[in-house]
């Protein structure tokens, strides 16, 4: 189990990470706070226009130098090996670098997040020399075939609540096929990916191929917009994903891939086997990292016949959440990651109970004299999709249940006008079970689990308003490669 630490022993690094090394930039600065005191703790340096042309012209420059896109496949798969070796080794660094300023408890970032991102950048680096081009069927005397290749540099912006992991899903699959990435960490927990940058040089990654640039949306815009940025990924909210593709658009099209919002349900049947298994696995999706996930299942659906008791059920599994700050190995409840996100998932609650919803548990603030922003796990019933709780995410820890008769009604619940990320169906019965998931409109349904596994092959990505291709997968890998068509005509003897 992970050690407590004291957050003031903690020296995050300064600067941007350009060429290779740290970069003070001449700009703004801001105060980043931990979530857990709200207490600032480090001055983050904000990227003008100039240092962000400066960062991607000098991963332009690597990609078109170094070699890094040309070098054998199995060299670079050796180079991001390395590198993942570096990163599971460096995790008395890395996790409480991660945890101390982030809503990631420490036990949770050393038990999960520093290996899982290690793990990731290994699977896409066996993709390498594994996936190419092929022949193609033509007409006798000809030879045609795909070739693929690198695009260049990738903008990659990484969202705040899985700081070290969504950053690896952005840059395994763009490095492992050759490009070089100018990444932008949210402002709000910026650190812990220029430790990654420090130990790719250490594995023998190229200086430039990797770059980080911090700063707010204005930084992202500028990455977007730099004709030099051949491709764009970012993970986070639908709003702001529009405003990406608006940005990419204006500035000529470029392939963006974006993970964004969900409202993804969770339908539980009557013939489950385990009520106190599945009610502890409903509410773990709705309390893990306080519901700041974007595959958080926000909504339950429980058939009428057992909706009291497994309701009761579920707050018994809030209730043995360990309140504290990420630095404690006994916290479990994660922080809110700000104070206006705090009072923005209050004001959601409240103002659903004056729409009619029922305050079955939790709606208020915990610890408040810790400094912290830490927000009781909670539970609405009697809501609808005309609530403000039910039809809007919320990124926070509360449950909206509504209650169904049979298949048809839970399968219409559970339908939602905008988002279609994820979806858990806990059921006994096999044929209910597949014909849900051929039925619920989303990325990723899960039956009888709920959440990701360590099968980094199983794509991530939304339907509708939920996002725009996929993370993780060999469909990751193949969106950050360009595809050329060859066609060789070796009739009379040209070429062959």
């Amino acid at each position: 189990m992970a050690s407590s630490f004291d957050p003031a022993s903690i020296v995050v690094p300064r600067g941007h990470f350009i060429g290779g090394h740290l970069v003070k930039g001449a700009g703004e600065a801001m105060d980043v706070r931990r979530p857990s005191d709200g207490r600032p703790y480090a001055a983050l340096p904000l990227a003008d226009g100039a240092l962000v042309d400066r960062a991607v012209e000098n991963a332009w420059c690597a990609f078109r130098e170094s070699g890094w896109a040309t070098r054998a496949p199995r060299e670079r798969a050796q180079v991001l090996r390395r590198w993942a070796d570096l990163i599971e080794a460096d995790v008395g660094t890395l996790a409480p670098l991660e945890a101390v300023g982030s809503t990631r408890t420490i036990a949770a970032a050393a038990r999960w997040d520093v290996p899982f991102c290690a793990e990731g950048i290994r699977f896409f680096a066996e993709y390498a020399d594994k996936l190419g081009g092929e022949v193609i069927p033509t007409a006798q005397g000809q030879l045609g075939m795909t070739i693929t290749g690198p695009y260049g540099v990738v903008g990659a912006i990484a969202p705040w609540n899985f700081p070290l992991v969504m950053a690896s899903w952005k840059l395994a699959p763009a490095l492992a096929a050759g490009n070089a990435v100018v990444l932008k960490p949210s402002e709000l927990t910026p650190f812990s990916v220029l430790r990654l940058a420090e130990l790719a040089i250490a594995a023998g990654m190229p200086p430039g191929i990797f770059n980080v640039v911090l700063g707010d949306g204005r930084v992202g815009d500028a990455l977007c917009r730099h004709p030099r940025i051949a491709k764009v990924t970012f993970t986070g909210s639908t709003r702001t994903g529009a405003s990406i593709m608006a940005a990419c658009a204006e500035t000529g099209t470029k392939p963006v891939t974006l993970e964004l919002g969900g409202k993804s349900p969770q339908l539980v049947f009557a013939d489950i086997d385990d009520i106190d298994k599945v009610a502890r696995r409903v509410a773990q999706a709705i309390t893990t990292n306080a519901g700041q996930v974007c595959v958080a299942g926000s909504r339950l659906i429980v058939q009428k016949s057992i909706a009291d008791q497994f309701i009761d059920r579920v707050v018994a599994a809030f209730n043995e959440q360990v309140v504290g700050p990420t630095w404690q190995s006994s916290s479990t409840l994660s922080p809110i990651i700000s104070g206006r996100d705090l009072e923005r998932i209050d004001g959601v609650v409240k103002r659903t109970v004056q729409q009619g919803g029922t305050l079955v548990s939790g709606g208020c603030r915990l610890a408040e004299d810790s400094g912290g922003f830490f927000y009781q796990p909670t539970i609405l019933t009697g809501v609808n999709m005309g609530m403000e709780a039910v039809r809007d995410e919320i990124f926070g820890p509360v449950l909206c249940v509504e209650t169904f008769d049979n298949d048809d009604e839970a399968l219409a619940l559970a339908a939602h006008p905008s988002y279609g990320l994820s979806a858990g169906v806990h059921t006994s019965d096999l044929n209910r079970a597949m014909r849900l998931v051929h039925e619920l409109e989303a990325g990723t349904v899960w039956v009888n689990r709920y959440g990701r596994s360590w099968d980094f092959a199983m794509p991530t990505g939304g339907f509708k308003h939920s996002g725009l291709g996929k993370d993780l997968g060999r469909y990751a890998y193949e969106a950050n490669l360009r595809i050329k068509s060859v066609l060789i005509d070796f009739a009379q003897g040209d070429v062959l």
